[in-house]
């Protein structure tokens, strides 16, 4: 689907590798306080997307040296939020699972965003795009900052 808007793939897949990589070290590691933190990343990134942390480590230092190159095509950037949005949604209650003392759901809660994530970043499978433009085609709206 395509809105007359520009997304720079770049940036969506810098942010990917930033989601599985921190996600991933907290498992490695046992550090639940990392998923928290991704959650709280993706959930601020999805309500005001220039607040994005991981759009403005791409933004205001990979881009301007040159080590990550931008990739511009036509797409929805809202749907690219929706999926973000879902993930943070997802960690958050793994966060809960964690505060609650059931560290299983936590951990569950992250390696679903990890392997949804990875099936972004490597193959272009985006779950949550798709459901975004599922619920649009049923007439479904959701308000997405753009």
């Amino acid at each position: 689907m395509t809105t007359g808007k520009k997304v720079d793939q770049s940036t969506l897949q810098f942010n990917r590798a930033s989601i599985m990589t921190l996600l991933l070290l907290g498992f490695l590691l046992s550090q639940a306080w990392l998923v928290a933190f991704v959650g709280a990343v993706m959930i601020a990134g999805t309500i005001w997307p220039q607040a994005g942390l991981f759009k403005q480590i791409y933004l205001q230092v990979l881009k301007p040296r040159g080590w990550l190159k931008p990739n511009l095509i036509d797409d929805d950037p809202a749907s690219h939020q929706f999926a973000q949005g879902l993930g943070g949604i997802v960690l958050a209650l793994g966060s809960l699972g964690f505060a609650l003392g059931a560290p299983l759901v936590g951990w569950a809660a992250a390696w679903v965003v990890i392997v949804l994530t990875a099936l972004t970043f490597f193959p272009g499978i985006c779950i949550g795009c798709l459901i975004y433009y599922q619920l649009a085609r049923r007439g479904i709206r959701l308000p997405m900052p753009i």
